[in-house]
């Protein structure tokens, strides 16, 4: 039997704190138990306008995880030069509106191939495994592998809010995108929307070896815990 890696996101321990803008819920507490329930890798988004993650998070995060920390950013110099001087054991570059809820597509590689580029490889240069969050288009999954990317983390957005007609077909886009990610040689995660309810077709797909979930988590955790709303969705990770 094997088990997909976990990444829990804490962003939204972040939002609620910051809806008060105190001290409580901390995300580092949370990552701390989130890693007691079973957490493979801590994920954080360190946001352009800091709405919820801020600095102080994402630093303590880096130093006291016991298990792996994936930071996700935009392409910008500012997360560029924060990033190295955290050394998160991972980076995923990904998109950023800011009048967006939550991110809500992939990174278009093929429009921001230039300015991506020259991050990925200072991020390389320092030590850091550098993955792309894409939507499951095939071309976008070509230009990854052309820019020398680690990974691909597959949004399975369109997946999470299909209707029950649509799910087939959006389960086999990301069939085919992490099947041709894998044959370029890139390490394939996926990640976006995922639940307690939804997530077991994914983890069927073999070619997966991570995904990252946040909402979801956070959401059940208000009713068991932390530690068992960790504990409940590595459970279904089994393939």
């Amino acid at each position: 039997m094997s088990t997909i890696r976990l990444g829990v996101n804490i962003d939204h321990v972040a939002t609620l704190r910051e809806a008060r803008k105190t001290t409580e819920p901390d995300p580092v507490t949370a990552a701390m138990v989130a890693e007691h329930g079973g957490a493979d890798q801590i994920t954080f988004h360190l946001r352009e306008d800091r709405r919820h993650i801020q600095n102080r998070d994402a630093r303590l995060i880096s130093e006291l995880a016991q298990t792996r920390v994936n930071m996700e950013m935009a392409a910008t110099t500012e997360m560029q030069e924060i990033a190295l001087a955290l050394r998160p054991d991972s980076v995923t570059l990904v998109p950023e509106k800011r009048e967006e809820v939550t991110t809500e597509g992939g990174l278009d590689l093929l429009r921001v191939n230039d300015k991506a580029a020259p991050i990925l490889r200072a991020l390389k240069e320092g030590g850091i495994k550098v993955a792309v969050f894409l939507n499951p288009d095939l071309a976008q999954i070509k230009e990854a592998a052309k820019l020398g990317f680690d990974a691909v983390e597959i949004h399975t957005g369109e997946y999470a809010n299909a209707g029950r007609t649509e799910v087939e077909r959006t389960l086999r886009a990301i069939r085919d995108a992490a099947s041709s990610t894998a044959k370029h040689g890139l390490k394939v995660h996926a990640g976006h929307g995922l639940t307690y309810h939804n997530v077991r077709p994914i983890v069927e797909i073999q070619e997966i070896e991570e995904l990252n979930i946040g909402h979801s988590i956070i959401s059940r955790a208000m009713f068991v815990g932390i530690e068992q709303a960790v504990r409940e969705i590595a459970a279904l990770l089994k393939r």
